[in-house]
């Protein structure tokens, strides 16, 4: 197990580098990125004027300001304004990159590594676009509420560092697993890939969203990033689409490899399995592209 998993790890690490793959990275980005440009542009300020006024006026932090005022902080506000709407933003376009890039990119991405690597597995059919997109939408709601709820204990220093991982890395296991078995394996292939490799891909998605974490280190350079807030977002909603491509990428070469196995261990034959459907793929492949 330990071996498919690095072997998974690697050719998707390879394959980021694919023209194809960089292209597909851009299309969220301009979606989503040119919402979040748009809401950047027209309501950044005006967000900013009342989330501060709202701050100023809550008796809390009404009591904290004055204490920060008496120490010689008392532009605190108009730090935190920024940061509160950050902080409300960013989670909010990440989902909608995820969901963008899980209908756009990980159906291309799964069938490039389909057709270079896996070009002799029948295509079984086993989900629809409709189902998929049902059981992502109700496994990202499900993922907010969580992530919603889990708000309180952010300020134990240790679980801020631990929660959201585990949500992200629940939610791109569930979404992925599905957006990749869908089309190349029947329904009963893919409840028995998704039992026998439960833990495996858990891991695989808790890794994926801990690293998803990383572009989140933008906000922490220096207070400097929220002059560039608008920018950033955009920066960052770009390193989030390139982290799915690795993470669909990371489960396509995962999961494709197991159902290849799996159909061999029940038939007792597969056309090309192995290295050797890998050979004949890109054979096969050669005039219209090189290796990965």
């Amino acid at each position: 197990m330990r071996r498919e998993l690095f072997d998974s790890f690697w050719r998707a690490v390879a394959y980021c580098l694919h023209p194809k793959v960089m292209l597909l990275s851009l299309a969220p980005l301009a979606i989503v990125g040119g919402i979040a440009a748009a809401l950047g542009y027209f309501y950044w300020e005006p967000a900013v004027t009342g989330v501060r006024a709202w701050l100023d006026q809550a008796a809390l932090l009404e009591t904290m300001s004055g204490w920060l005022s008496s120490i010689g902080a008392g532009g605190w506000s108009s730090v935190l304004a920024p940061l509160v709407i950050v902080a409300v933003a960013v989670p909010a376009f990440v989902v909608a990159s995820l969901l963008v890039a899980s209908l756009l990119m990980t159906p291309a991405i799964v069938r490039l590594v389909g057709a270079r690597r896996f070009a002799h597995l029948e295509a079984r059919r086993g989900g629809s676009f409709w189902s998929g997109l049902a059981m992502s939408l109700g496994c990202t709601a499900l993922a907010l509420v969580a992530l919603v709820l889990s708000v309180p204990f952010w300020f134990v220093p240790p679980l801020v560092l631990v929660l959201p991982p585990l949500i992200w890395g629940w939610l791109t296991y569930r979404v992925l697993s599905y957006d990749v078995l869908s089309t190349q394996a029947s329904r009963e292939e893919r409840l028995r890939l998704l039992d026998d490799e439960r833990w495996p891909l858990l891991g695989m998605g808790i890794a994926c969203g801990m690293l998803s974490a990383a572009p989140s280190l933008l906000w922490a350079v220096s207070a400097l990033a929220l002059v560039f807030a608008p920018l950033l977002i955009l920066v960052a909603i770009w390193l989030y689409t390139l982290v799915f491509a690795f993470s669909s990428l990371w489960f396509a070469h995962y999961l494709l490899a197991a159902l290849e196995r799996i159909r061999r261990e029940v038939t007792g034959d597969a056309s090309a399995p192995g290295e050797v459907g890998e050979l004949a793929a890109r054979a096969s492949l050669e005039p219209r592209a090189g290796s990965a």
